[in-house]
């Protein structure tokens, strides 16, 4: 290959983009360091692992690795429409939430088209925003959290997209239901908003939207969710969008076939039956977040406070080294100076022994 090919690409802005950073793999740190006894907070996963009905299915699935999965998701898409109260023509499947964002991003955005997004949102919005080709219009935060007001002064007659991550990964921050009416409000039709609403099972704050509930009302409107966080099928890589028909229409023609596995179709209705296991999790989630946030009071250790199922910690130094030191302890958690904070440390909510855990090796660090 010539050396001159990558000056070639018509998208030149791609070559400013880093390839995305995942948690570091819990096999990855015991090949580096010979830890076996190792526990993972850096990725956002439940800590349960899967049901016993998503088990089953999985059991069930494998026996037909060797047939292509159901394109269209016909059994999925009707689950999730009983479960949503919505049309099944309303949902289209990803692969991963991460796939529908980028749906979203390849039918809004052109060359001169704009996208707004928060400062410290998930970093799959502006990958996907200068992938297909659109300009990036970055927001301050305000107190960690999207400053609904500025993004909505933002808006231009060039602006095609706005993303809305509620909760915000990685700070926690959440919207109410009051701030995102009155935005929403004030959005020009031609404008896509994305909810991302990946940790939507999770929030017990009393004034959190149900973005689903919205859809009625703002047709321009695109709410996506997922299977990897609560539901504990972050390997299956399962995640939907639900908006009205004609824009769930435009996201189906530009879906890859085949995006869902056939393993993951089933794993997935599976999982969307076992209310009392997402419950249970639910439960588990608020007393690891009381255990984790007594737990860094105590110590004098900042955090931002959260309606996820992590915590980004604010060490008031770099965190770097602290991430380091913790690796050497056995413990993966996530630097996340990638999104503008390099004092800060994001923990995801363990089990209570996993969390007691962590709190031990943060003294010891410290």
């Amino acid at each position: 290959m010539s050396g001159d090919f990558l000056p070639r690409f018509g998208n030149q802005a791609v070559l400013s983009l880093q390839p995305y950073q995942a948690g570091k793999p819990i096999e990855e740190l015991t090949r580096e360091l010979g830890i076996k006894d190792v526990i993972k907070l850096a990725s956002n996963e439940n800590p349960r692992g899967p049901g016993e009905g998503v088990r089953a299915a999985l059991a069930r699935a494998a026996t037909q690795l060797s047939r292509y999965p159901d394109a269209n998701g016909y059994r999925l898409k009707r689950a999730l429409a009983a479960h949503l109260s919505v049309a099944p023509e309303m949902i289209t499947l990803g692969n991963g939430s991460n796939d529908v964002l980028e749906l979203v991003a390849a039918i809004a955005l052109s060359p001169g088209a704009e996208a707004i997004v928060a400062a410290h949102a998930f970093v799959v919005y502006p990958l996907a925003v200068i992938a297909h080709g659109g300009t990036l219009v970055t927001v301050p935060a305000s107190d960690w959290g999207c400053d609904l007001e500025a993004m909505a002064a933002a808006i231009k007659p060039t602006t095609r997209l706005v993303f809305i991550a509620n909760p915000n990964n990685p700070t926690g921050t959440w919207v109410a239901r009051d701030a995102l009416v009155a935005v929403l409000d004030r959005v020009p039709a031609h404008v896509l908003v994305v909810l991302d609403e990946a940790y939507f099972e999770y929030v017990t704050q009393p004034d959190y939207p149900n973005g689903v509930a919205l859809l009625a009302r703002y047709p321009n409107l695109v709410v996506t969710r997922t299977f990897s966080k609560i539901h504990g099928l972050a390997a299956l890589r399962v995640g939907y969008a639900v908006s009205s028909p004609k824009i769930a229409d435009v996201l189906n023609r530009v879906r890859q076939p085949f995006n869902v596995s056939s393993i993951g179709l089933e794993c997935a209705e599976a999982a969307l039956a076992d209310r009392d296991f997402v419950a249970t999790s639910k439960r588990l989630n608020a007393e690891g977040m009381t255990q984790l946030t007594r737990g860094l009071e105590q110590l004098g250790v900042a955090y931002i406070p959260s309606a996820g199922n992590f915590l980004s910690i604010d060490l008031k130094r770099p965190a770097r080294p602290i991430y380091d030191a913790l690796l050497e302890l056995g413990v993966i958690v996530r630097p996340i100076e990638s999104y503008g904070m390099p004092n800060h440390l994001r923990v995801t909510i363990g089990l209570k022994d996993e969390n007691a855990r962590f709190l031990d090796s943060l003294v010891q660090v410290l």
